[in-house]
């Protein structure tokens, strides 16, 4: 028998006991013998719970259990579960994790002790919930120079800009609605100004460069400043705005990683992917293009990606599953390099400023918004761009990549 103990016994972490008992017969023979969840560790009692039995408050009581192999960490930040995770994988015992934060900051020194240790860290649940991402990277796409991952990867903020564009929703309006929903925090800081999907992408560079990808040092921008102006000047030139994280290879080899609204041309697959929904396209150098679309969070969705790395755990007791992330860190691109076309939105008293700033580019109107127009400039260096946007000064009201 396997035995598994839970930390954390909130959203994720009771739909894993969930996920666990409910498929119970099917995960045993996927995984080669019964699984049982032993303990669930919380600072809390769970009176009437049907699992109230298994609940624990002493994290020692798991570490020194040798019966114990597999340990879920769903507590979330970087204190206790950055201890609890080292201690159990210095005691050899595999670690399960939906953490991006944890993953993030210290995924590759918990991916070596894992490694001196002969078990397993694993995180898939970390980057897209429940839609597989990590685990293909690891294994299916191995034969793959993986040019570039880019996508919609935080379903709070692609909730709040499909409302605006759909219901011509105000911003706050809709945020509020999030948070009603519980798709967005009190403080929802981490998914509007792109720091959470920052974390994601920085995850999955790490895995594709092999190296260290610090979240702290990707390029971020959220989404306060999109309007539902700049959703209609996108809607005439038959495009989107989406929140999209990006990692890509360059040609130095070093990596660009960032995170910012982008105007995505409609007939691009990550244009349709909507509400709470997360879409990445993984680009190989022989297989093109991979899409991988589903629900990027949820209790359920997230705890059946936690399960999945149990299985794999379970299959490979006693042996490290290969993961290519080392301490070295990688050698980030400047996003102010990076050439590119923009949207702008400015004033109509502004055209000739704006031809004269960007010259070669397009102008778009649109029925309804007298007073101000859009226009579309020719590649260039974003510094480049930043640097004449700036000095417009108040002539220009608003300003979005071009993917």
């Amino acid at each position: 028998m396997i035995k598994a103990a839970v930390l954390g016994y909130g959203t994720v972490g009771s739909g894993v006991v969930e996920v666990i008992e409910g498929n119970n017969a099917q995960i045993s023979k996927k995984a080669g013998d019964e699984l049982h969840v032993k303990y669930i560790l919380d600072l809390r009692d769970f009176p009437g719970d049907p699992y109230e039995d298994r609940v624990i408050h002493e994290f020692d009581t798991i570490l020194n259990d040798p019966e114990i192999s597999v340990v879920c960490e769903v507590m979330g930040g970087v204190g206790a579960a950055y201890q609890f995770t080292k201690q159990c994988l210095e005691a050899g015992k595999s670690v399960c994790t939906s953490n991006k934060e944890l993953v993030a900051r210290h995924g590759a020194e918990l991916l070596e002790t894992a490694r001196s240790n002969r078990c397993n860290y694993m995180f898939e649940a970390s980057v897209g919930g429940g839609i597989p991402l990590i685990r293909p990277i690891n294994s299916a796409l191995t034969a793959e120079k993986i040019l570039e991952v880019k996508g919609i990867v935080n379903g709070t903020t692609n909730y709040i800009l499909t409302k605006m564009e759909k219901e011509g929703a105000d911003y706050n309006e809709v945020l509020k609605k999030a948070q009603e929903l519980g798709y967005a925090e009190r403080n929802p800081e981490a998914d509007v100004e792109g720091h959470d999907a920052c974390r994601k992408i920085a995850i999955l560079a790490s895995l594709v460069t092999g190296k260290n990808v610090d979240s702290e040092k990707v390029f971020a921008e959220g989404i306060t400043e999109i309007s539902n102006d700049d959703f209609a000047f996108a809607n005439e030139a038959g495009m989107t705005i989406k929140l999209l994280a990006i990692c890509r290879l360059m040609e130095d080899d070093s990596v660009l990683a960032m995170v910012a609204p982008f105007m995505v041309p409609m007939d691009n697959p990550l244009a349709t992917v909507n509400d709470v929904f997360n879409g990445v396209l993984i680009t190989g150098n022989m297989l093109g293009d991979a899409l991988f679309y589903g629900r990027g969070a949820g209790k359920l969705p997230t705890a059946s990606a936690v399960v999945a790395d149990v299985i794999d755990c379970a299959r490979h007791q006693g042996k490290t599953v290969i993961c290519m992330w080392e301490k070295e860190e990688a050698r980030l691109a400047d996003a102010a390099e990076i050439q590119r076309g923009f949207f702008v939105r400015a004033r109509e008293a502004a055209k000739g400023d704006v031809e004269a700033a960007f010259p070669g580019g397009r102008l778009l109107d649109v029925p309804g918004h007298s007073g101000e127009f859009g226009y579309f400039t020719p590649v260039m260096r974003e510094k480049d761009f930043l640097k004449k946007y700036q000095e417009l000064g108040d002539k220009v009201l608003g300003k979005i990549r071009l993917l």
